[in-house]
């Protein structure tokens, strides 16, 4: 390489055009841009958004006519996307995968997906049935009378 192709701090050097747009890419790169800053509702609900990142980049350059000064030419380009996917719920101390579109679910697969709130909701059932069950025991201990019958 010439002395002339090396410098970093020339505008026309392929060298500083790739770090630049290294760098620029690898700001956009932060694991905060994957995984987003929490976000909290008013009912104490947690939500964490995912995102999937998919970014490239190319460039090129070429010292035409190297006994010439100004014979550099180059060029860049960068892309990013950005794709939500997901969110992850906190809620009571629990945490469950949200995606954003659902994929194709095969119908074990939705059942699988649904037992763990089904059980929930199954011991919140059986919960309430016994818990109503004492009131009404207390309530029919409260309103019993105590007499006794007379031997004859």
């Amino acid at each position: 390489m010439m002395a002339d192709e090396r410098r970093i701090g020339n505008r026309n050097s392929l060298d500083a055009l790739m770090r630049s747009m290294l760098e620029r890419t690898r700001e956009m790169a932060d694991v905060n841009t994957i995984v987003g800053s929490p976000i909290e509702t008013a009912d104490g609900v947690t939500l964490i958004p995912v995102s999937k990142l998919n970014f490239g980049f190319a460039s090129g350059g070429g010292n035409y006519g190297k006994n010439t000064k100004d014979g550099f030419a180059g060029g860049g380009a960068a892309s990013v996307k950005i794709e939500p996917v997901a969110f992850l719920i906190v809620r009571d101390g629990m945490t469950r995968m949200l995606p954003v579109s659902m994929a194709p679910m095969s119908p074990v697969d939705r059942v699988v997906d649904m037992a763990p709130d089904v059980l929930s909701k199954v011991g919140d059932f059986f919960s309430d049935q016994k818990e109503k069950r004492k009131e009404r025991e207390e309530k029919a201990n409260e309103n019993e009378i105590d007499y006794e019958v007379p031997e004859e």
